[in-house]
């Protein structure tokens, strides 16, 4: 009898996300165990690791060279994402990335291009892929339930920065990575792209509806330069046209909602619930122009377990599939191709609003 192969040994990056969210999946899945966390503030490493019982590092050439780390999740902010994660690909390891993957399409190719020549497998925190809703809504498209694909309106709609005294931070920086395109936009052109395949051409128009936020350590208002409202127009090869609404600011904003309008049936899927990025979805479909009627989640979509926190169950099911790929020495998906892919949209974006004008995405 073959025995099972022991867990996965991961360091985490980042105390934020990594803790909130990275660190309880990683736990919840039998294919992973925590190792070690980095930050590079020594105190706040230090504290988080005797808080989680595992190692601590300030050094993350330290953490690359420890006999007791096989893989890293990379859960920092943006600007410093990429840098980490070609460190990780040098010395060997495979790495999970937080999105967007990168500051650039020119970033993520050449990560995408160190992990093929090092034949290390990468994965990508798209965690709409696991949620058992959209799940189902990817089988219905693919099952060509909606004919003819005419349609798609993906309004997401979130108040979390509506209030200007909500401190400044990096997010209000658009060359640290800030804004509602890196925020929520990479997340949406990547389950569009999953739904529909690639786009082919983007039009956009980028606001910043508060200008300024207190500074929290001096209390003086600081720019905010990084778009919290975006009103994008996707066009697919496929020819499918997509409406894309985001906005960070919106008070009483209704949430995230997908509406798929084809020559057969209309898919209706969204969540008007904001403290939670998962939790109380509901999917209703009208087919040859009949009522909308509700779905129920199908049990072969379903979590064995949730959390209070709905980002959990997602996050837990992806670091599975990414420990999976690793020990069989196989793609993941989403992986950086798919990283890539949105990025590319999320740069054409920025180039469109930019210039007033359709760019073409090759």
């Amino acid at each position: 009898m073959i025995s099972p192969a022991p867990p996965m040994r991961v360091a985490v990056a980042g105390l934020g996300f990594g803790r909130k969210v990275i660190v309880p999946a990683l736990r919840a899945t039998a294919s992973t165990v925590v190792t070690a966390l980095w930050h590079p503030d020594p105190q706040k490493a230090a504290a988080a690791a005797q808080a989680e019982e595992v190692q601590g590092f300030s050094e993350f050439s330290t953490l690359l060279d420890s006999d007791h780390v096989d893989a890293v999740v990379i859960a920092t902010p943006p600007m410093v994402r990429a840098d980490l994660a070609r460190q990780a690909l040098a010395a060997g390891k495979p790495v999970f990335l937080e999105k967007p993957v990168a500051l650039s399409a020119d970033e993520a190719r050449q990560l995408r291009m160190q992990a093929l020549q090092g034949e290390l497998i990468c994965g990508v925190d798209f965690e709409y892929r696991a949620v058992p809703l959209f799940q189902q809504l990817a089988r219905l498209v693919q099952q060509g339930v909606l004919g003819q694909p005419w349609l798609v309106k993906l309004d997401w709609l979130m108040s979390s920065r509506a209030d200007p005294a909500r401190p400044w931070s990096w997010y209000a920086r658009r060359e640290q990575g800030g804004g509602v395109v890196g925020a929520l936009g990479v997340h949406a052109f990547d389950l569009l792209t999953w739904l529909f395949g690639p786009v082919a051409s983007v039009q956009a128009r980028l606001s910043t509806a508060v200008t300024a936020r207190p500074d929290p350590a001096s209390g003086w208002l600081r720019n905010c330069d990084a778009e919290d409202v975006a009103l994008i127009q996707l066009t697919f090869a496929r020819g499918v046209v997509a409406q894309v609404n985001l906005s960070s600011v919106t008070r009483n904003g209704r949430g995230m909602w997908l509406e798929l309008y084809g020559s057969h049936a209309q898919v209706v899927l969204g969540s008007s619930n904001q403290k939670d990025y998962v939790h109380g979805f509901t999917m209703r479909v009208a087919r040859r122009g009949g009522a909308l009627e509700q779905q129920e989640e199908e049990s072969a979509h379903g979590f064995a377990r949730t959390w209070p926190d709905g980002r959990i169950a997602p996050v837990a099911r992806l670091l599975d599939w990414w420990a999976a790929a690793v020990g069989e020495g196989r793609p993941m998906i989403p992986g950086l191709a798919e990283g890539l892919a949105s990025q590319m949209v999320a740069d054409a974006v920025q180039k469109a609003s930019a210039t007033a004008m359709a760019v073409e995405i090759p």
